[in-house]
């Protein structure tokens, strides 16, 4: 900033630090160490933040991430802008803003208002972020749009497809509202990953002035980010570009790289058993080492252990399914004898199955570590019901009946300031969103009207207990498995239909639990209800129309559009989300688990049942000793999603990242923990914003153009970077794919 906005910055500081900052004792705090640390405990509620600078920088982030981030989505390398990037590269454009807007009062309408209220604030940071970060992930229904076109080979119009991308966005929005004093309001809902996020606008807007007593001496909050995120960017040039292979370090696997056992046990394909990952995108993607409470990575540990290194290999190694016929890690779809299982010779015409073609050319199999996740997913489904039920039930029930909260902290206190979002608001955006989903689904013909009461009815009853799962645990039980699972057997013969009815269940649940944490984030920033709102909801509606606009661009003008001869854009998220099309839709589940037409994997259904008895004991027990604090952490939902990623996670992934949980969520906090307390969440966004912003320039600076780093033995001309070459092959490797 320059001299003349330091100036009037300072001026600014003084007139609402006397006039209307809030001021708190020490003790007046969070309960929550986590949230006291982090979190300031005071609020200034006439610091901007329904500016023209905030509509402008935010829409605009919103239109750039919402084409970017659909264009290379449907690319075969995927990248995504994500919050982090846009946060750190909005905040010299606000600061720009706030030097070269003219400062004058206008009117319209009775309304008063300036271009440039004052400096650019933290509470005007945080909406641009939450508008962009409501629209990171590109839009799930835009997928069965492109299904439709490409591989099903219907058209439907433009119109369409807009309201199935709309309701399936915006109506878990309108859940959220009925989710505030439940996963808002109360202090123990703290939402880890906001925490991350708090702590990087903190320290992006902290100064030499607001450093309080006890900082000076020490690492500012905004030098260390800096000198981290600068670190975090030139390191992940060696395993993003230069070393890929420290990414993937199998070192027991080079004892002896020919042997199919050693291979599938202890390479970054197989099981991944010792394999060290030096590379921060691999080791945070699924555990989120230094957010993620240490006890819910305890439990992420125990799973990943019974389910990866206990019950696959010895189902493998025991033959169980035939499975030595495939490989011992693989999302891919195979014949009885090892053979790749291919759907085009089943499937009619109109892409439904044809049961006697079905017949003739032979059942689909799985490997076995594919067909136990279902079992496990189906278990994590039931646990996290009675979990919540045993565990939260009261507090649930005494909140229900109750519209005063108990719990509050100072944060909540601080809130009341600002005028809440009315419940009319939420109620009407549902009731639109509702009747919208009908006309979508009937006139568009993509499910009977049934079919949407009974998915919202799912995505409603598990938003709950799922929500609480992941305000705790920052671990989120996904409900595809189930939906795919109840409309393939509702409706079996129909792909079309069986992934709009997941995509409602599954994504209204996802969107509502996603905007409930950006309105966590809000709380924590003191951001005005009304405004956040009205942020939320235009920003997405935007997003929404730009994915599917920058979608049927690129479907209609690429050719060969998904197809390997369409490269690069071969669309392969868009593949897979065919295939579950075929597993659960063409197929269905009756042929797959059920007992038809020689389905193999019917025995995994009793996950259903194991998940709803496996919280019982330990609830029994922690009520029977409640000195044991043990027993209160054996947290079931996150014990058996552990592995709910894993195809496409890799083992590997889970291990490197725990090891990384350990130092930081419980050694460092344990025994450094002023550290901790001052770094930890920021090291995490720092690691984050350096690797975005380092795969952004590589891609698009070197590899978009086709200038690849020269081969050596740390970047293999054959891609196969951790020198572990079979360990995809199947120990019956008639059928390897090298050998086809």
């Amino acid at each position: 900033m320059d001299k003349v906005e330091l100036e009037h910055e300072k001026h600014y500081d003084e007139k609402h630090d006397a006039e209307n900052a809030l001021e708190l004792n020490e003790e007046d705090d969070s309960p929550i160490e986590e949230v006291r640390v982090t979190i300031s405990n005071t609020d200034d509620p006439q610091m901007p933040c329904n500016t023209f600078r905030m509509w402008f920088l935010g829409l605009l982030w919103t239109c750039i991430i919402s084409f970017v981030n659909q264009f290379f989505y449907l690319r075969q390398t995927q990248i995504s802008i994500g919050y982090s990037v846009v946060a750190l590269l909005s905040l010299p454009m606000g600061h720009f803003m706030a030097r070269v807007l003219p400062t004058r009062q206008y009117s319209l309408f009775g309304w008063s208002f300036s271009l440039n209220p004052g400096p650019f604030s933290v509470k005007e940071h945080v909406l641009i972020g939450t508008m962009t970060a409501c629209n990171t992930g590109t839009a799930y229904a835009v997928d069965i749009v492109i299904l439709q076109k490409v591989f099903y080979h219907s058209d439907t119009p433009f119109f369409g497809g807009l309201l199935l991308v709309f309701t399936t966005q915006i109506t878990g929005f309108a859940l959220a509202g009925a989710l505030r004093k439940f996963l808002i309001r109360p202090a123990h809902m703290i939402w880890p990953s906001t925490l991350v996020t708090a702590s990087l606008f903190r320290s992006l807007h902290a100064s030499s002035t607001t450093e309080s007593e006890e900082d000076q001496g020490r690492t500012s909050r905004l030098k260390y980010f800096l000198l981290v995120t600068l670190g975090s960017f030139v390191y992940y040039w060696f395993p993003g570009y230069i070393f890929p292979t420290i990414g993937t370090l199998a070192w027991i696997c080079w004892i002896n790289p020919d042997s199919i056992v050693l291979s599938q046990l202890t390479g970054s394909n197989g099981l991944g058993i010792g394999v060290i990952a030096l590379d921060w995108s691999a080791a945070s993607y699924y555990v989120g080492p230094l957010v993620t409470p240490w006890f819910a990575q305890v439990n992420i540990l125990i799973g990943f252990i019974l389910v990866a290194w206990i019950m696959v290999p010895w189902a493998y190694y025991d033959n169980l399914w035939k499975s030595k016929n495939y490989p011992i890690l693989s999302a891919d779809l195979f014949r009885e004898n090892g053979s790749y299982w291919d759907k085009d010779q089943v499937l009619g015409p109109d892409g439904h199955l044809d049961p006697a073609k079905y017949l003739e050319y032979g059942p689909m199999r799985m490997d076995s570590f594919f067909a136990l996740t279902y079992g496990v997913g189906f278990a994590g489904l039931t646990a996290t019901i009675v979990h919540v039920v045993l565990y939260n039930g009261k507090e649930l029930v005494q909140r229900w009946k109750s519209a005063r909260l108990e719990n509050e902290d100072i944060h909540s206190r601080l809130m009341r300031v600002y005028p809440e979002v009315p419940d009319w608001w939420y109620l009407s955006l549902f009731v639109i969103s509702l009747a919208l989903s009908f006309v979508a689904c009937i006139v568009y013909d993509y499910m009977p009207w049934w079919a949407v009461f009974l998915a919202m009815a799912i995505a409603i009853f598990f938003v709950l207990p799922v929500g609480i799962v992941q305000a705790v645990t920052n671990q989120q039980p996904g409900l595809n498995i189930i939906t795919e699972y109840v409309i393939g057997y509702i409706l079996p013969g129909n792909p079309i239909a069986n992934v709009t009815f997941k995509t409602y269940g599954y994504i209204v649940n996802v969107q509502a639990l996603t905007f409930t944490s950006d309105l966590k984030l809000g709380h924590y920033m003191k951001i005005p209800p009304r405004i956040m709102f009205m942020a939320q909801l235009v920003s997405t509606l935007i997003a929404c129309t730009i994915n599917l606009v920058t979608a049927t661009w690129l479907v209609n003008t690429r050719p060969n559009v998904c197809t390997p001869q369409g490269a690069p854009f071969t669309c392969r998220s868009t593949r897979t989300f065919y295939s579950a099309s075929i597993i659960w839709g063409a197929v269905a589940p009756a042929r797959v688990f059920g007992g038809k037409d020689d389905a193999w994997y019917s025995t995994v259904q009793w996950g259903f049942i194991a998940g709803a008895i496996l919280p019982i004991p330990f609830w029994l027990l922690s009520r029977k000793f409640p000195n044991v604090g043990w027993l209160k952490l054996v947290h079931w939902p996150v014990l058996l999603a552990a592995t709910s990623n894993m195809p496409p996670a890799l083992p590997y992934f889970y291990t490197n990242g725990l090891a990384l949980g350990f130092i930081f969520a419980f050694w460092l906090r344990r025994y450094r923990y002023d550290w901790w307390s001052r770094y930890n969440y920021l090291t995490s966004a720092a690691l984050d914003t350096g690797v975005a912003i380092a795969g952004l320039v590589i891609f698009f600076a070197l590899q978009a153009w086709d200038v690849e780093f020269p081969t050596w033995w740390g970047n293999p001309e054959d891609g196969i970077i951790d020198h572990c070459p079979k360990g995809s092959y199947a120990y019956n490797n008639e059928f390897n794919p090298d050998s086809e």
